[in-house]
C-alpha cells in the first residue's frame, strides 16, 4: 500500500508532493519550484538517531533532513501536514521552531499511515533509552518486556516471522475456514466499522475483514512476518487499500484511532499457551472503545478424563535407558526416577480417539470481553466427574474452543418490539473425533494412574501458572472417591498429581488411533464410544455424554 520498501533501520513513504518552508532567518515565502514534484520521505535509524529525510525523486542530491526526536507533526487538512523541527535559541535557550516542510499525500489513509509511523519512529527514541540525571542511560521497557525474558521473546518472534509456520497455519482449513466463514456472515458488523488485528501474521485476517467491508484495517504484528503481509497487501491492492500494518507489541504501538471491532487467533495448546490471550486483553483495553467488539468473544476449555493403556507404556517404556546398570561400564540406574518423572512432566499433544474418554467432559469459559489480564497469571479449574465406565483413569485430556460472535449483536432490526438481531454464530472447535487441527488436542498424564468404577466420582484441580517463557506450568491433581452406599460418609480413596510444562510437549501423532482393548481391562468393562457434542451457545453447559448402554458384552462382540 503506501509503504514501498521497508526493512528493519528504515522505512520508506512515497508521497503526493511537498513543499520546504522558509528559514525563519529569511523571509518566509514558499519554494514554489518544489510545490509539485513527486517526494519520497524516509525514516531511518543510525546509532539511536531517528532521521526523517524528504526527497525530491528527480533531484535526488536535494534533499531535506528532519531529526524525529525534536520534530513535530501537524495536519493542515485531510491530505496535507506539515512536520516543522525544533531548535533551541542560540541566545535565549529557549526552544523556538524552525523552518520545516508541508507534505501532501495521495489519499486519507496513505496520511493516516504516516502520521502513525511517525509517532512510532518518535517512540523508537524514547524507547531505545530515558536521560538520567547522572548522565547514564537505561532501557524503556514495555509491560510485556516485564513479563516475557527476552530469549523467549525471540525465538517466539523469529518463529512466527517465518513463513513456512504460517502456512502451516493457513493451511489449517478447520481454523481458516472457520474464521472466513464467521466474518463473512457476519459482514453487516463489519461494514464500516475501524478493525484492529491483533497479532496479525500474514495478514490473512485483515483481508476478511476488508472484504466483509471494514471502512479500515490496522494489521498490528511484531514479528518480520509484517514485511511480508505488506507484501501480500501490495499484491491485492483492491483490498489492500484499506489495510495498514503496524510492526510492534500491542503493548506498545500507538494507533491513529480507537478500533469498533478487534479480530484475532489468540488461541495456543490448552488455549493459554503463548500468552498470546493477555496480549489480546491488553489491545481490548487499549485500542477498542467502549462497547467494541472482540471476534472471537468467547474461549473454552474442555477437559475429560482418559484411560490410554499403550499412552501410558509408551511413555514409562522412554525411562528404561536409565535402568541399565553396564552401559559402556557405567550404572545409569541413579537417574532412572529422574528421566522418569521428566517423560512424564511433558504434556502429550496428538489427536486421540474419543472413546478414550471415561467421563462426561466439563469446560471452563473465559469471556474475551470481561477477563483481567492479571485474570490469566494464573488460572485455578475445579473437576468433577462421573465415571461412565469401569477402568483405569491415566490423565486428564484438554481441548480448546473458540465462539466467534459478539455479544451483544451490534446490528438488529427493529420490526414492532421484535429485536432481529444480524450476528451469525460460528464457533471453532479442536475437540476430539472433531477434524484435526494444527492445535490436535493435549493430554497430562498421571505416573500413578487411578482405578475407578462406573459411577465414581473423580475429583481434583487444575491449575495453571504463567511464566516468563511465555507459557504455563500445570498442575494436575486427580481423586477418587468412595462409592455406593454410605458413600457420603467416605473419604478419598487414592489421589494421584503430576506438574508438567506447557512449554515443552510431547507431539506424538498427527491422527487419532484406534486402539485394541487393553490388557488389564475386562470384557465386561470396555472403554464404551463416547459422543461428544459441540454447541455454538457458549452461555450453556455442553450436553454431557451419554452413559454406556447396559447390554456392553454386545457391543465387544
Amino acid at each position: 500500500m503506501e509503504i514501498q520498501k521497508q526493512s528493519k533501520q528504515q522505512q520508506e513513504f512515497a508521497l503526493a508532493s511537498m513543499t520546504e518552508l522558509a528559514s525563519s532567518s529569511s523571509s518566509s515565502s514558499f519554494c514554489s519550484d518544489s510545490q509539485s514534484v513527486p517526494v519520497t520521505a524516509r525514516f531511518s535509524a543510525d546509532n539511536g538517531v531517528v532521521e526523517l529525510r524528504f526527497n525530491r525523486e528527480s533531484e535526488s542530491a536535494d534533499s531535506i533532513s528532519v531529526d524525529v526526536k525534536t520534530a513535530r507533526l501537524f495536519k493542515l487538512g485531510a491530505l496535507q501536514s506539515v512536520c516543522i523541527t525544533k531548535v533551541s535559541g542560540a541566545d535565549t535557550g529557549k526552544e523556538k521552531y524552525s523552518t520545516g516542510v508541508t507534505v501532501q499525500f495521495r489519499n486519507k489513509e496513505e496520511s493516516t499511515a504516516f502520521h502513525c509511523a511517525f509517532e512510532q519512529w518518535k517512540k523508537e527514541v524514547t524507547v531505545q533509552g530515558m536521560l538520567l540525571t547522572d548522565g547514564a542511560v537505561t532501557a524503556c521497557k514495555s509491560k510485556f518486556d516485564d513479563k516475557i525474558e527476552p530469549s523467549s521473546a525471540k525465538m517466539y518472534f523469529h518463529y512466527y516471522g517465518q513463513l513456512l509456520h504460517q502456512q502451516n497455519m493457513l493451511q489449517d482449513y478447520v481454523r481458516t475456514g472457520t474464521y472466513y466463514a464467521a466474518v463473512i456472515e457476519n459482514r453487516a458488523d463489519f461494514f464500516g466499522r475501524v478493525v484492529v488485528d491483533v497479532g496479525a501474521g500474514s495478514g490473512i485476517l485483515s483481508f476478511f475483514a476488508a472484504q466483509a467491508g471494514a471502512k479500515h484495517v490496522y494489521a498490528v504484528e511484531a514479528s518480520e512476518m509484517a514485511e511480508y503481509a505488506r507484501k501480500l497487501i501490495a499484491g491485492n491492492p483492491s483490498l489492500g487499500e484499506k489495510i495498514t500494518v503496524i510492526k510492534g507489541k500491542v503493548e506498545e504501538v500507538e494507533l491513529p484511532e480507537k478500533a469498533d471491532i478487534l479480530i484475532s487467533e489468540p488461541m495456543g495448546t490448552l488455549l493459554v499457551n503463548e500468552r498470546m490471550l493477555e496480549s489480546y486483553v491488553i489491545a481490548r483495553d487499549r485500542f477498542l472503545v467502549p462497547n467494541g467488539k472482540m471476534f472471537p468473544t468467547v474461549g473454552r476449555i474442555h477437559m475429560a478424563p482418559f484411560s490410554d493403556e499403550y499412552l501410558f507404556v509408551e511413555i514409562a517404556n522412554k525411562a528404561l535407558f536409565w535402568q541399565q546398570q553396564g552401559y559402556y561400564g557405567v550404572d545409569l540406574t541413579p537417574l532412572h526416577a529422574s528421566a522418569f518423572g521428566g517423560y512424564f512432566s511433558q504434556p502429550v499433544v496428538d489427536a486421540f480417539d474419543p472413546r478414550l474418554l471415561v467421563a462426561p467432559a466439563i469446560s471452563h469459559v473465559l469471556d474475551f470481553t470481561e477477563i483481567k489480564e492479571e485474570d490469566l497469571y494464573e488460572i485455578d479449574i475445579p473437576l468433577k466427574f462421573i465415571a461412565s465406565v469401569g477402568t483405569r483413569v491415566h490423565g486428564l485430556a484438554c481441548w480448546p474452543a473458540f465462539y466467534m460472535f459478539f455479544i451483544p449483536c451490534i446490528y438488529w432490526l427493529h420490526v414492532g418490539t421484535v429485536l432481529i438481531c444480524s450476528t451469525v454464530q460460528r464457533w471453532l472447535t479442536t475437540a476430539p473425533g472433531a477434524p484435526t487441527t494444527h492445535w490436535y488436542q493435549l493430554r497430562c498424564v498421571l505416573s500413578q494412574p487411578l482405578y475407578v468404577v462406573a459411577g465414581q466420582e473423580i475429583t481434583g484441580q487444575l491449575r495453571m501458572v504463567a511464566h516468563n517463557a511465555q507459557s504455563y506450568t500445570v498442575y494436575l491433581t486427580l481423586s477418587a472417591k468412595m462409592w455406593g452406599p454410605g458413600a457420603e460418609q467416605g473419604g478419598i480413596l487414592q489421589t494421584s498429581s503430576c506438574k508438567l510444562d506447557l512449554k515443552e510437549p510431547y507431539y506424538r501423532m498427527s491422527q487419532p488411533q484406534t486402539y485394541a482393548m487393553a490388557q488389564d481391562q475386562q470384557p465386561h468393562q470396555p472403554i464404551h464410544a463416547q459422543d461428544i457434542h459441540i454447541q455454538a451457545d457458549d452461555l450453556k453447559e455442553p450436553e454431557l455424554i451419554q452413559p454406556p448402554p447396559q447390554n456392553l458384552d454386545a457391543q465387544v462382540q
